[in-house]
């Protein structure tokens, strides 16, 4: 799996952004003030790159790295409990060569598969603001540009499903969100949402892993029909 140099620049510079100062501020904060079960760790505490195959047919959109997650280890959806839960289900579905991610030295290789998402600092709360977003979109519209062979975009959430609905110009229509819910985007690709993986939602049951599998699912169905 060999990134090509536009990606590999591309994921520098997203390595090296600072456009949003708020965001600046809070991951470098977040970096120096740990928490105390990774106390003896070196955070990241930098915007963080997409992962994954460049030639991926699946494209997922989540929403911001975690403070003391992917803040910390600079992988996207690694050390932190969504991204235990999205790992397993793309370990189940064939796109990730084992169930977990630890840090970005565990051996984890992603086939068919690339993950970026909407911001790529940790806001603070995990709210990012609407300017921080329109700052990213940039790199998402590039990603989506040099990642030619995506057929599925997998939103996480409604802040990345509404991403997404932007970076493929569908803003003239009503597309609601939902668990499940599909579209069609131009170029022959499939836009699929789920809830997101967060604590949040799986503590309380609003998403299961028979959920996330479901969607799991139709995404192979979706990239099957297309070879068709």
């Amino acid at each position: 799996m060999e990134m090509s140099r536009e990606i590999v620049l591309l994921q520098s510079e997203i390595s090296d952004c600072a456009r949003c100062p708020r965001l600046v501020e809070w991951r470098e904060r977040t970096a120096r003030e740990k928490v105390k079960r990774f106390a003896d760790e070196e955070y990241w505490g930098r915007a963080v790159p997409s992962f994954g195959d460049p030639q991926a047919r699946l494209l997922i959109i989540g929403l911001a790295p975690a403070a003391h997650g992917a803040n910390r280890t600079g992988r996207m959806f690694t050390g932190d409990r969504s991204g235990e839960w999205l790992y397993r289900a793309l370990h189940r579905a064939g796109f990730a060569s084992q169930p977990r991610s630890i840090d970005r030295s565990d051996g984890l290789r992603l086939k068919d598969c690339y993950i970026t998402a909407a911001i790529h600092c940790a806001p603070p709360a995990n709210k990012p603001l609407r300017e921080e977003i329109e700052n990213c979109r940039s790199f998402l519209l590039r990603e989506i540009e040099l990642l030619s062979s995506v057929r599925v975009v997998m939103a996480l959430g409604g802040i990345a499903f509404e991403t997404a609905i932007r970076a493929f110009g569908l803003e003239g229509a009503r597309r609601k969100f939902g668990h499940g819910v599909e579209y069609d985007l131009r170029g022959g690709r499939r836009l699929i949402a789920s809830y997101h993986p967060s604590q949040q939602n799986t503590f309380t049951g609003r998403l299961t892993e028979g959920m996330l599998d479901a969607v799991m699912n139709r995404v192979c169905v979706i990239i099957d029909e297309s070879e068709k």
